[in-house]
């Protein structure tokens, strides 16, 4: 088997993983949810709001301040829906597996031992200089 067939092994495999048909699971019911995506579609003008009034010459600190709170108070509706606090758990929790999967397969290309090299995103200090995982 060569290393391409191998990834699509490894592919089929990710899509099977329960994490990641939670994740489909909770993105459909998030695209399905009516009013979450009328909240996503006001969040999304707010933010456009804001930059078109911050992009103004003589833009407005009063109109900016309001549409800021407002912007605010949807992205809090939007975070309180269950269907997006699914989602984004799930997101989280498969996110988390896949970067694991990333960072093994980027040690391995650099010459880790395929049997016992692990990537622990949790213990990445942010200073890149002194790691050999693969965050990027």
């Amino acid at each position: 088997m060569d290393i391409i067939e191998l990834t699509r092994e490894l592919g089929r495999a990710i899509q099977a993983d329960p994490r990641f048909v939670e994740l489909q699971l909770a993105r459909q019911q998030s695209d399905e949810d009516q009013e979450l995506q009328d909240a996503i579609g006001e969040f999304n003008l707010k933010r456009m709001a804001i930059s078109n009034e911050a992009a103004k010459p003589d833009r407005n600190d009063e109109t900016l301040q309001r549409l800021n709170k407002e912007f605010r108070e949807v992205y809090a509706k939007i975070m309180a829906n269950e269907h997006m606090k699914r989602y984004d758990a799930a997101k989280t929790e498969f996110d988390a597996m896949f970067q694991r999967v990333k960072g093994i397969l980027d040690l391995c290309s650099e010459g880790a031992d395929p049997e016992t090299c692990d990537y622990d995103a949790a213990s990445c200090n942010g200073d890149c200089s002194s790691c050999g995982g693969g965050c990027h």
